[in-house]
């Protein structure tokens, strides 16, 4: 048999015992009970997580009922009738399904759907899942306590720092009813051009990243909430976006082993409870992927050889196993919607993701119907789905889910939410983080508290679910410090109005500020830069997003990378210009010069 691990749970249960695989006999027996009686629409529900709109699980908002309308038909208004029609194992939190407008209302929200989900025949609780990576992925935001996010972690070094950072998300995700956080990402982005992980990964290094996953899952989980582990097998060297095409990544199988496996490992050795799959093409770990033709060529969330071989078998995790999105293009090219949920549990995945997060998205009844097919028609084994359900039940078992109802206190919620210690440890962690990257006119610290300073640049004002207000956020704490600001904010893009605009100002001030975000891809936030630059005034470059901006810079003496625009990095940054705070960050990635050299090594950050 090509892959034992797949098959060892669906052959015990034909032989009447529990798999070995599972230490607690009494558990297993109580989770094999439980499927036994269970009918084959209940077992494949929890196959599934998904989205819904609403603040709470009967609402009649109509603009939230017109969209759970669209998405699932006109008898489901609200979470209430989503998880009556389809049984649902998991749903997901997203501030623009309206689920996060308010913590006291998320939490009765949460109360809502674990209500409806036991009022089920099966009596399951639900996981209730959401992304809060912090950083440049988060759904929450104040009062929930906000840290820096998984690259300026990176730049702290502090296996600590990740550990105390993910206690503190989890109990705070924990008092909302959220049991589940899709975090951390163990992508190695060793590639400056990749455009959707980035500062989302811990950094280049896969010693550092496997440090960080390994201590962030078990901060998370010791914080009450379920990690999940992602992107596997590896995102961190694309120069595309699976949301939107297919990523290819070429690395052999021993690169794969050196660079990519590592930090899953680690995230298995801690315990994950998850791991959620990317939908990349890593053709060298594929045998029947034809480089030259792309034949045979899937991504790896439907490549039993990824999903099976190496996940289950190579590196051993027999823990639940989740989707990416499946409305995203990157496993969406080859097949039809009704073939990639059931390929997907054909490869060894557990969990499929369905959420209406692209322009076009894949229909929850066209995917639940596919899978009760395939059964139906013999193309997917009952035993099949029974496996899957197994290790869901399994998870819900060890986390509790079953001792007790699972509705948390309203009341309280406020009170758990962004607390002075919590506040503190993001103060410390951003403190470690901020790297003062370049200081060639010896500019900083700033001494001199009386000086006009502007600070201007990126805003992000679209889509509303997000607040990226960088220029905002450090105006503010650099005033809060005694200092007389400006704040001019120029949007994403500034055009050749905004940038003169920008440069009079520069001309009236003693010192320039600007914060650009990934202004390597951006020629008009290179144009901004560049005319302040031409005033003569000391202007000081904040990359609050990705490092690698100075490459676009080579004339700017004054650079720092933040790797956030949270509150608590644009206030860490304001403490380290004006010298409350000496510079303490790494370069948790090496930033190249333009033709490719090395501009700033690994490991480079300047001190006071």
């Amino acid at each position: 048999m090509r892959y034992p691990r797949l098959f060892a749970l669906a052959a015990a249960m034909v032989l009447g015992a529990a798999p070995a695989v599972h230490a607690d006999d009494g558990n297993d027996r109580w989770i094999l009970n439980k499927i036994a009686n269970m009918s084959l629409e209940e077992k494949v529900g929890q196959l599934f997580a998904a989205d819904v709109y609403g603040e709470s699980g009967d609402t009649t908002n109509p603009a939230d009922v017109a969209a759970n309308q669209a998405m699932y038909g006109p008898d489901v208004k609200n979470g209430d009738d989503l998880i009556a029609k389809y049984k649902l194992g998991a749903i997901l939190y997203f501030r623009w399904s309206n689920n996060l407008n308010d913590p006291v209302k998320t939490a009765g929200l949460s109360n809502d759907l674990q209500r409806a989900a036991l009022a089920q025949p099966a009596k399951i609780p639900l996981l209730i899942a959401t992304d809060q990576e912090h950083g440049a992925v988060y759904r929450l935001d104040e009062p929930f306590t906000a840290f820096p996010g998984q690259m300026a972690l990176g730049a702290t070094r502090s296996a600590g720092h990740a550990l105390a950072a993910g206690k503190v998300t989890g109990r705070e995700l924990a008092a909302l009813g959220i049991n589940q956080d899709y975090a951390p990402v163990a992508d190695v982005n060793i590639n400056p051009g990749n455009p959707v992980i980035g500062v989302r990964s811990f950094g280049e290094n896969t010693e550092l990243v496997s440090d960080l996953t390994r201590a962030s899952v078990r901060g998370l989980q010791q914080g009450g909430v379920s990690a999940a582990v992602k992107h596997f097998p590896g995102h961190g060297d694309t120069i595309n976006d699976s949301h939107n095409s297919v990523p290819w990544i070429f690395h052999t199988k021993e690169q794969w082993e050196q660079v990519d496996a590592p930090p899953f490992r680690a995230g298995i050795a801690a315990g994950a409870d998850m791991i959620m799959t990317a939908h990349v093409v890593m053709p060298y770990l594929q045998s029947d992927c034809d480089v030259v033709t792309q034949q045979g060529c899937d991504p790896a969330t439907l490549d039993p050889e990824i999903m099976t071989g190496l996940l289950r078998d190579e590196l051993g995790y027999d823990g639940v196993v989740v989707t990416d999105s499946l409305s995203m293009q990157g496993v969406r090219d080859k097949y039809g919607d009704d073939r990639i949920p059931v390929l997907a549990l054909k490869a060894g995945v557990d969990m499929l993701m369905m959420v209406d997060d692209t322009a076009s998205t894949i229909s929850l009844d066209v995917a639940y119907n596919a899978v009760l097919n395939a059964v139906r028609s013999g193309e997917l084994t009952e035993e099949r789905i029974d496996e899957s359900v197994h290790r869901i039940l399994r998870l819900k078992k060890q986390r509790g889910f079953f001792d007790g109802d699972q509705q948390v206190d309203e009341g309280k919620v406020l009170d758990r939410l962004g607390s002075p210690a919590h506040k503190a440890l993001a103060r410390v962690v951003a403190d470690h983080s901020v790297t003062l990257v370049r200081n060639n006119a010896g500019v900083l610290p700033l001494t001199n508290t009386g000086q006009r300073v502007l600070v201007t640049g990126y805003r992000n004002v679209t889509p509303p679910s997000v607040k990226i207000p960088p220029t905002d956020r450090l105006a503010k704490a650099i005033g809060d410090l005694g200092v007389t600001t400006e704040l001019f904010e120029t949007g994403t893009a500034p055009n050749g109005a905004t940038v003169n605009a920008a440069a009079a100002k520069a001309n009236a001030s003693d010192l320039v500020v600007v914060t650009t975000v990934n202004s390597t891809s951006s020629a008009s936030q290179r144009n901004l830069v560049n005319a302040l630059l031409a005033t003569g005034k000391p202007v000081i470059i904040v990359a609050t997003r990705n490092p690698y901006d100075i490459a676009g810079f080579p004339n700017a003496p004054t650079y720092l990378a933040t790797y956030s625009w949270e509150k608590p990095a644009m206030e860490a940054t304001a403490r380290v210009l004006f010298g409350r705070t000496d510079p303490k960050g790494k370069l948790p990635v090496t930033i190249p010069a333009a033709d490719g050299s090395v501009l700033y090594p690994y490991g480079h950050g300047l001190r006071y």
